[in-house]
């Protein structure tokens, strides 16, 4: 599930948490939220940053032509 956290302090900064989402696209998805929040002063990457997205491929291969004729 994908999750954007948003803490105001009374001073006027904004802390983002982003969770849910793998690899840099976060960044695509932050990327005009912090656009209108202002300066942005850190980044600090989470584990699913870093998390690179599984591609599942069957190792099977159908090498068989022709039947036997047992």
């Amino acid at each position: 599930m994908e999750t954007l956290e948003f803490i105001i302090y009374p001073d006027g900064r904004v802390l983002e948490k982003v969770t849910g989402i793998v690899g840099t696209s976060c960044a695509e998805v932050t990327a005009a939220i912090e656009a209108q929040l202002g300066i942005v002063l850190n980044h600090e990457p989470t584990s699913e940053f870093f998390t690179q997205p599984v591609v599942q491929q069957s190792g099977v291969a159908n090498t068989q032509t022709s039947f036997s004729d047992w």
